[in-house]
């Protein structure tokens, strides 16, 4: 099999390591906002020869960690954005902190090419393929919740098509992402498989329908009855902790939200959307710290006149956790990254407490330690937010179920949603100030992903964009680009019935992995038993 891939350039067979960085950089071109899958498959046809052609387990684990290195360092590049919005970190650590990241993301791919070098390097190359794949699945997983996880991107994520189509991503109600992942993977095999065959139409073939399917629009669900008006109201990082431009921030949200028509409505706004404290019971110096008026009642009573009769608002807030301070005070001693439902009387209806918190952004891993060495987080700050229990969903009545997934806990597939009490849609606010230029679309794509996958409309406002209403089909209904100040307003999407996904979660996932595995060691037998006796 190796000698008849004559056309493997001589350079990936004399520099396996360097081909796999090049290749790993290659694939990340196949998410957002480039999403030049073909390229993306292209480079994972590559990466399998690698695999398949290592003579030991070492060169397996070392060309797959090198590939998901160099894959996973160019597709998060943005995270080193963040360090341009934190005064206490010098911007070159941005540069070096993501490929530190990546070293230890990149144990993933290679334990996945490890597994399938073990487990199928005698056998054919679409076995070899099919192990790869469920194991692929197995680790990616992994990856979403070891050490609290870190799933982003997804391999998965190369099939979503553009905004009115999602791609081979229709495939995500029966598999998950993860499953998906191992499709992609398969499809590289395929791609493989037909160059090594040497005939133009074992590759253009299979090729044709893909792209067909990576073109085709989908058709738009059902909207609700129940009325929305999403705000972007444009508030650059810079001035997200600015107390001199608050009121100003405040007067745009409310001049966008409008009084709407009298009709009920569910009102949007962002992540970071309110800088006023709106609890009850905090030590005075923390109301006047952040309103003129120093008033929690007040401030309430002041966001309900804006939604004005028949509406409730969903909002990002911060809210605080008090307690005894080093010098014998009450003050802070943590804080909650939350969304607030307020009626129009200002009365707090419920609330949600972020539950994936972002490490070294929301809290300081190893404070302890790290903090004597310079170290600090990247948002302004210096307490530490405390995670909250996990998906739940709000009542809000005529204003439906809400389920609320705060900015990136929207990429955690499967743990979007509370499967014992499936709300209508996904509030999803965020702020993506600070996720640069390849953060915003990636984050809009996994947020379409999660709606595949588990039937339900996500409503995205964030501070600077992308804001947008996604149906449960992926499909982008409306949008508001990045740097505009601007409101959506219409019904919000009708959800699907629970899909298999919805209803199973990650069962399923590790079930495709289960099946790609025993298909691609047990299948050459089979057939090899058949001929036998054929």
């Amino acid at each position: 099999m190796i000698e008849r891939l004559a056309a493997v350039p001589a350079l990936a067979q004399r520099r396996p390591a360097l081909t796999a960085i090049v290749l790993g950089l290659i694939a990340a071109l196949a998410y957002p906002p480039l999403h030049l899958w073909p390229l993306g498959l292209a480079a994972l046809a590559g990466f399998v020869w690698l695999l398949y052609s290592a003579e030991n387990w070492k060169q397996a684990a070392l060309r797959g960690w090198l590939f998901g290195w160099a894959h996973l360092t160019l597709a998060n590049n943005w995270i080193a954005t963040a360090f341009t919005h934190q005064a206490k970190m010098p911007e070159f650590l941005g540069w070096a902190a993501v490929p530190l990241l990546c070293i230890y993301l990149a144990i993933y791919p290679a334990l996945a090419a490890l597994a399938a070098h073990l487990l199928a390097k005698k056998r054919p190359l679409w076995a070899f393929g099919l192990v790869l794949a469920g194991a692929w699945i197995v680790t990616e997983w992994l990856r979403g919740w070891v050490f609290t996880g870190y799933p982003w991107p997804p391999l998965g994520l190369m099939l979503l098509g553009g905004w009115d189509t999602p791609g081979l991503a229709r495939m995500l109600p029966w598999m998950g992402t993860y499953a998906l992942s191992g499709v992609v993977v398969l499809l590289g095999c395929g791609v493989l498989v037909a160059i090594n065959r040497r005939r133009a139409t074992d590759l253009i073939v299979p090729l044709v329908p893909l792209a067909a399917i990576m073109l085709v629009s989908a058709t738009p669900e059902a909207a609700s009855d129940l009325r929305y008006t999403l705000v972007q109201p444009y508030i650059p990082q810079s001035e997200i902790n600015d107390a001199s431009k608050f009121e100003e921030q405040f007067q745009r949200l409310a001049k966008l939200t409008g009084k709407g028509d009298g009709s009920p409505r569910i009102v949007l706004w962002p992540e970071s959307g309110v800088p006023d404290y709106l609890e009850d019971g905090y030590p005075e110096r923390y109301y006047y710290a952040m309103t003129a008026n120093g008033d929690p009642v007040y401030a309430r009573r002041r966001i309900g006149q804006v939604i004005g009769p028949q509406s409730t608002l969903l909002t990002g807030v911060v809210n605080l956790n008090i307690g005894t301070m080093a010098d014998g005070r009450p003050g802070a001693v943590s804080a909650r990254n939350s969304v607030m439902a307020l009626d129009s009387s200002g009365r707090i209806l419920a609330g949600y407490d972020k539950a994936h918190l972002v490490p070294y952004g929301e809290y300081l891993p190893m404070r302890p330690i790290l903090e004597p060495l310079g170290l600090s987080r990247l948002v302004a700050g210096s307490i530490d937010y405390l995670p909250g229990p996990g998906a739940r969903t709000i009542d809000l009545g005529p204003h439906g179920k809400a389920g609320v997934m705060i900015c990136y806990e929207i990429v955690f597939s499967g743990h979007i949603a509370d499967r014992k009490n499936r709300p209508d849609y996904i509030f999803n606010p965020s702020n993506d100030g600070w996720f640069g230029t390849w953060g915003p679309p990636q984050h809009l794509a996994q947020a379409r992903m999660r709606a595949i996958e588990e039937g339900l409309p996500v409503l995205r406002s964030t501070t600077t964009g992308i804001s947008a209403v996604i149906g449960p089909e992926g499909t982008v209904r409306a949008s508001i680009a990045s740097g505009k100040a601007d409101k959506l307003e219409g019904l919000v999407p009708e959800a699907n019935a629970p899909t298999l996904f919805a209803r199973l979660g990650h069962i399923l996932t590790l079930g495709w992995a289960a099946a790609f595995l025993i298909l691609g060691l047990a299948l050459p037998r089979v057939l090899a038993l058949v001929r036998a006796r054929g």
